[in-house]
């Protein structure tokens, strides 16, 4: 009997510019120690590369014109110099892709690229702070990725208004609890963006001809492209299963009840994909029943609903996969270095070819009530032996030629990072890492100066709410002191620091929020800090605050579910502090800290409101540091 055996997997529309999405990479190097074949695909990228290219700026411009429309004067200047476009894309995207490096000589001196809004809203002084002499070649990609970000309004404004470099249509996936948005946007004829991505599907199915298409959807901006990758394959090759998985449905559609959904595929599978993948293919190869597939959503066909099957009995640990990601297939040499904002750890996450590798299964504190830590990818702890680890990270350096790593881990434990880092010093290897972790008192200087010896460049870090109070309520698990004293330990062993910060967190009062704006002040002021970030505190229906609200006097807004996606829930709060006024002015003090401006301003200087004074004396941090130890 013929076996149905051959995977291709899909990255859609739209990810990351610079490296692949793992998810593809771990999935087939699992199936290649089951011995099944399969082939990747990034369809995000080659979208990408399509249209930014010659040939498809022209036929951009040749879309651009039929139009009967006025448009904007920033798209009529970037039209009126179609020729310089045509003349340097492909020169530019080369560049991107670590080609003609010395083309960086001609960008970084403003002579060389056509330019339209985006230049207009970065001041020469602060590309001169940012990149100064010395640093040219990153100049020149900042100025490379403005110019394709140009393009990318001149698309957004005349012809698909949905599109975006690292999302599509996020919009119709972002707490879309009805499929109906989704489904009449399907039904409309195709984008743009559309006509590229469906003749590469086709292209790509031809050459490698499978038996299963698995369509990762990571984020909300990749759904709709998944499911017009699933349309097409329904409508032109009937005779291929589909499956979709990945870290939206995970997180989103748990609880899917919408049958049109299975209109575009034929299984959901939710969590690590690897088994269910497997019980899959062996179900589709007639090797076992419907009844033994694991933690997959299908259509009954005859009772016209959507059914659930999990053979796993409740509370059972699956075995955790952790097989050699296998990058084999993906066009590595083509993916884009770019820098989208001057911001330094942001700037790791766009700019150059990182290898990802996770270190454990889950997160070893997995505490936080804003946190989903009711699923299964973070609640299910199981740590890797170094060893193993250190074989992997040679054999990807091997694969890929590359000596980056990213570990993707929602915290990296200190115990396995300190095992990590002797057997990489032990075997001699040169490497170059960087992470997230929690600013934990395991942080003693030995430890960090050991990872910095590894090749730890940076890592990340949730300080969240800088108030003990709001800390202890969030069950962080830290204390500003100790924050101050990991950063401290980090940064005196040269290893770059960025904080995630959160705002408008339950029962925080506007006073917290100054006050938590005022330690960060002085975590820059003291050099402890190099780059942060702020968002809004969003409640979601898997973190012990969506799950248990009265348990911090809130209440939900909750609006009847429509049959698909559920995971951001709207509240109010007993406390009615203004939240959403403090964004800006947190935005634009935190851009000035990082550019080393504007430390000794007053923080009302941030805001157009009355703000109160924060409570917290200006030498806090220090006094802090200066504190005996327990």
């Amino acid at each position: 009997m013929y076996e149905k055996n051959k995977i291709l997997f899909i990255i859609p529309p739209f990810t990351q510019l610079n490296t692949p999405y793992p998810s593809t990479v771990y999935l087939k190097g699992y199936l290649n120690t089951q011995s099944i074949t399969s082939e990747q695909v990034d369809l995000s990228l080659e979208v990408i590369l399509r249209i930014f290219s010659p040939a498809g700026l022209s036929q951009l411009f040749a879309e651009i014109d039929q139009k009967q429309v006025r448009f904007s004067k920033n798209a009529r200047r970037i039209l009126e110099r179609r020729q310089d476009y045509l003349r340097t894309i492909a020169p530019v995207i080369r560049f991107l892709q670590g080609q003609h490096d010395t083309l960086a000589y001609r960008i970084a001196r403003d002579e060389y690229l056509p330019k339209a809004g985006r230049f207009h809203t970065v001041a020469n002084d602060d590309l001169e702070w940012a990149f100064g002499t010395m640093g040219l070649r990153d100049k020149a990609r900042y100025m490379a990725t403005l110019y394709l970000e140009d393009l990318s309004d001149l698309i957004v404004e005349c012809i698909d208004p949905e599109f975006g470099f690292s999302r599509y249509a996020e919009h119709l996936g972002r707490s879309a609890s009805s499929f109906d948005e989704i489904d009449r946007k399907l039904h409309q004829p195709l984008s743009f963006t559309d006509r590229y991505l469906l003749p590469l599907l086709e292209e790509k199915i031809k050459e490698t001809n499978p038996d299963l298409v698995a369509i990762t959807i990571p984020f909300p901006g990749n759904l709709y492209s998944a499911l017009r990758c699933g349309q097409w394959i329904k409508q032109h090759r009937p005779d291929l299963k589909i499956a979709m998985g990945g870290g939206f449905p995970n997180t989103e559609l748990r609880s899917i009840t919408e049958c049109r959904f299975f209109e575009y595929t034929d299984f959901l599978l939710l969590d690590d994909g690897e088994e269910p993948l497997c019980q899959l293919i062996r179900y589709l190869n007639q090797q076992l029943p419907l009844s033994e597939l694991i933690r997959t959503f299908t259509l009954d066909e005859k009772k016209k609903q959507v059914i659930y099957i999990n053979n796993l009995p409740d509370n059972t640990i699956c075995p955790d996969h952790f097989a050699t990601p296998d990058y084999a297939g993906l066009p590595l040499a083509h993916y884009l270095s770019v820098i989208e904002i001057i911001n330094p750890m942001h700037k790791l996450w766009s700019d150059g070819r990182w290898n990802k590798l996770t270190l454990a299964h889950g997160c070893y504190w997995g505490k936080c009530t804003f946190c989903d830590g009711s699923l299964d990818y973070i609640k299910r702890y199981a740590p890797r032996k170094a060893s193993i680890l250190v074989d992997q990270i040679e054999q990807i350096i091997a694969q890929t030629g590359e000596i980056g790593f990213h570990f993707v881990d929602e915290a990296a434990p200190p115990a396995l990072l300190k095992e990590v880092a002797l057997e990489i010093i032990k075997r001699h290897l040169t490497i170059v890492w960087w992470g997230n972790i929690r600013f934990e008192k395991s942080f003693t200087p030995e430890l960090c100066f050991l990872l910095k010896s590894s090749g730890c460049i940076a890592v990340s870090g949730g300080l969240e709410v800088a108030s003990d109070r709001l800390l202890q309520l969030i069950n962080k698990g830290v204390s500003i002191k100790q924050v101050a004293i990991a950063t401290q330990h980090l940064t005196q062993a040269g290893i770059m620091v960025h904080a995630y910060l959160m705002y408008g967190f339950p029962s925080e009062t506007t006073l917290e929020t100054i006050d938590s704006l005022e330690v960060v002040r002085q975590l820059f002021e003291n050099g402890l800090i190099q780059s942060a970030f702020w968002h809004r505190f969003a409640m979601t229906a898997h973190s012990p605050v969506g799950l248990h609200p009265e348990k911090y006097h809130c209440l939900l807004i909750d609006p009847p579910f429509g049959g698909f996606a559920r995971n951001d829930i709207q509240f109010t709060e007993e406390n009615e502090t203004p939240h959403e006024l403090f964004g800006e002015g947190l935005r634009i003090s935190l851009y000035n800290y990082m550019n080393a401006t504007g430390i000794d301003l007053p923080l009302q200087k941030w805001f157009h409101f009355k703000i109160p004074h924060t409570t917290l004396p200006h030498d806090f941090i220090r006094r802090t540091l200066n504190e005996p130890k327990n």
